[in-house]
C-alpha cells in the first residue's frame, strides 16, 4: 500500500505489542497491557470488519457448565481440573462484569435450566444420582449449593417432568458486550485495524516482522488471540469448532426466562428480546463443524428447527428471522492454552466454547505473560 508519512507514523512505526485478534481476548489483553504499560503503543489487528470468530457471535450466556457438562469433563480429566476450570470460569465472569458493569452489557442473573428429554433416561438419572457430590465438589468455589431440582414449569414438551437448576447462571447482551470493550480500548488509546489478516510473521533480533494481507511492519511482542483460527498461525493443537445458531421474530407473550440446556451443552436457547435464541447440534457433525469457514448446513439447521417446534415452541408459531454461525476453539483438553511461543511471541488461545466466561481472564493472564 502506498502509505503517506502520517499514517506511517502513527499506526505502523514503534509497536510495542502487536495483537492479533479483536475479540474478548485480544481486547482484554490490550486493556491489561495499557494498565501495565501506559506509554506503550499497542495495535490490534483483525482480520474480520467486525471481530471473527465467536466473540460477537455467541450466545451471551454468563455460564460455567451444566451439571451434565462437568460430569462428561469429570470422565477426561481429574477431579482437580474440573474444580479449576469451574472456578476459573466463574472468576473470568466477574471479571467480565467488573471491567465493564452489569448495565452496560445488560447482565442478567435469571439462573440457567438444564432439560432432559424422555429418552434421555440414562443421563438424567446420572444426573440426579450424582448432584449432591458435584454441589460438594463445588461448595468451596461458590459458598452454597449450585444444582437443584425444580419442575418443568415452562412447560415444555417431550422432556422430563425435572429440570436442573443452577441459580449462578447468567446471561448478558453480546453485542454490547462487545461494543462497550472495543469503546474501553479506543478511549485508552489503543488502536485497531481492521480488515487486515495476518500471513505470517519472523522473530528477528529483538523484535517480530509481521507481513499481512495489507501491509509489512515490525513490532517488539506479538500476541496471538485468535481462538479458533490459531493453528492457522501457531502450532498449538486447536481445533475449529463451528456453532450454527438461528433467532425467531418477535412472539407474543413469550414467557420463558433464563438460560437453557440440552445434552450435555451441545444444545442451548434462551429468551432475547421476545425471540428465541436457538444454537448447537454440533455434535451430530462433527467432522463437518471442524471448520474455520462460516455458513450453514440443512442437516443442522433442520434439526434446530425441529427442536423449536417438538419441545420448545410446540404450541407456537414462529418464523425463523436469522441465521448465523460461529468459530469456537476446541481440543482434547478443556484448558486454554496461554504461553509463551517463542522469544517475542505469545498465544491465548482454545477457549473450549467457554469463551464469554474466560475470555476476560485469559487476555489478562495473556498479558500477564509480558
Amino acid at each position: 500500500m502506498n502509505f503517506s508519512y502520517w499514517e506511517i507514523k502513527t499506526w505502523l512505526s514503534k509497536t510495542n505489542f502487536c495483537i492479533v485478534g479483536s475479540g474478548i481476548v485480544g481486547l482484554n489483553c490490550a486493556l491489561h497491557l495499557k494498565e501495565r504499560f501506559p506509554k506503550a503503543k499497542i495495535l490490534i489487528l483483525e482480520k474480520g470488519m467486525l471481530p471473527q470468530g465467536a466473540s460477537t457471535k455467541n450466545a451471551g450466556f454468563a455460564c460455567f457448565g451444566s451439571l451434565s457438562e462437568i460430569l462428561d469433563d469429570l470422565q477426561s480429566h481429574s477431579q482437580e481440573e474440573v474444580i479449576e476450570l469451574v472456578k476459573k470460569r466463574y472468576k473470568g465472569l466477574k471479571l467480565l462484569r467488573q471491567t465493564l458493569g452489569d448495565k452496560e452489557i445488560n447482565y442478567q442473573n435469571n439462573g440457567g435450566f438444564e432439560l432432559f428429554t424422555k429418552e434421555d433416561v440414562e443421563l438424567f438419572e446420572s444426573c440426579t444420582e450424582n448432584r449432591e457430590a458435584i454441589n460438594k465438589m463445588l461448595f468451596p468455589i461458590f459458598k452454597e449449593d449450585v444444582f437443584s431440582l425444580k419442575e418443568n414449569v415452562f412447560n415444555f414438551k417431550n422432556i422430563k417432568n425435572q429440570y436442573i437448576f443452577n441459580a449462578f447462571e447468567g446471561q448478558l447482551d453480546t453485542g454490547k458486550m462487545m461494543e462497550v470493550l472495543l469503546q474501553k480500548a479506543q478511549l485508552k488509546g489503543i488502536k485497531i485495524l481492521n480488515n487486515i489478516a495476518v500471513e505470517e510473521f519472523i522473530e528477528n533480533g529483538g523484535s517480530v516482522k509481521i507481513k499481512t494481507n495489507q501491509f509489512d511492519f515490525s513490532t517488539t511482542k506479538l500476541l496471538i488471540a485468535t481462538n479458533g483460527f490459531a493453528s492457522q498461525l501457531i502450532g498449538q493443537k486447536v481445533k475449529p469448532a463451528r456453532a450454527q445458531v438461528l433467532i425467531t421474530k418477535p412472539i407474543r407473550d413469550l414467557h420463558i426466562k433464563g438460560t437453557f440446556h440440552l445434552d450435555k451443552g451441545y444444545y442451548y436457547f434462551r429468551n432475547i428480546n421476545d425471540r428465541i435464541l436457538l444454537g448447537g447440534a454440533r455434535n451430530i457433525d462433527f467432522i463437518g463443524e471442524e471448520t474455520v469457514e462460516f455458513g450453514l448446513t440443512d442437516l443442522i439447521q433442520n434439526k434446530l428447527e425441529a427442536l423449536l417446534k417438538t419441545t420448545i415452541l410446540p404450541e407456537t408459531r414462529f418464523e425463523i428471522d436469522h441465521r448465523w454461525s460461529g468459530i469456537m476453539g476446541v481440543g482434547s483438553k478443556k484448558e486454554a492454552v496461554v504461553k509463551q511461543i517463542s522469544n517475542h511471541v505469545y498465544c491465548g488461545v482454545r477457549l473450549g466454547g467457554m469463551g464469554v466466561a474466560i475470555g476476560s481472564l485469559v487476555g489478562k493472564e495473556l498479558a500477564d505473560l509480558i
